[in-house]
């Protein structure tokens, strides 16, 4: 698991110096009203970090757990991210994935064994999680990466995931 905090680390310190450098013009723009702008995607990552940090833990501690699922849609609407302030979301978020890869970092060598689920969803170890969760950040980063174009179409930008 250290290898896979590892990579975490690596990845908020290359991606922290490009979110403070974008304006707040690209990072408001919502390419479709049912696309998420750049604010709400990283609002989005925060809670990822927040659900998963309450999963590594406590599946630690109680040796697997049944988690309740995560309604994206309403946790983004409820924190009111579009309207947030860019400079604290980015900072909030680079903090909670540095304290995560210290916590992935300290999963036991049973993390792979210790069974999860997400709603209805089948079972997962405790180290697919995290594994998970490092592959759902990057495919987010990816998004974030791109740059807004001056006529983006509805349905130019991927739908955000899990």
């Amino acid at each position: 698991m250290e290898q896979l905090a590892a990579a975490l680390r690596q990845r908020v310190a290359a991606t922290l110096p490009l979110l403070r450098a974008m304006p707040e013009a690209e990072v408001a723009h919502k390419p479709a009203h049912d696309r998420w702008s750049k604010k709400e995607i990283v609002g989005h990552l925060i809670d990822s970090a927040c659900n998963n940090h309450q999963r590594f833990v406590r599946a630690q501690l109680e040796g697997g757990l049944t988690f309740p699922g995560y309604e994206q849609e309403g946790w983004a609407r409820c924190q009111g991210y579009a309207a947030a302030d860019w400079e604290l979301l980015v900072e909030l978020w680079a903090a909670y994935n540095r304290h995560l890869a210290e916590v992935i970092g300290r999963l036991p060598d049973s993390a792979p064994s210790i069974e999860c689920r997400i709603g209805e969803s089948g079972p997962v170890s405790l180290a697919w999680l995290a594994e998970d969760y490092v592959r759902h950040l990057d495919h987010h980063l990816t998004q974030l990466a791109r740059s807004v174009p001056q006529d983006t179409a509805p349905g130019d930008a991927p739908a955000p995931a899990m």
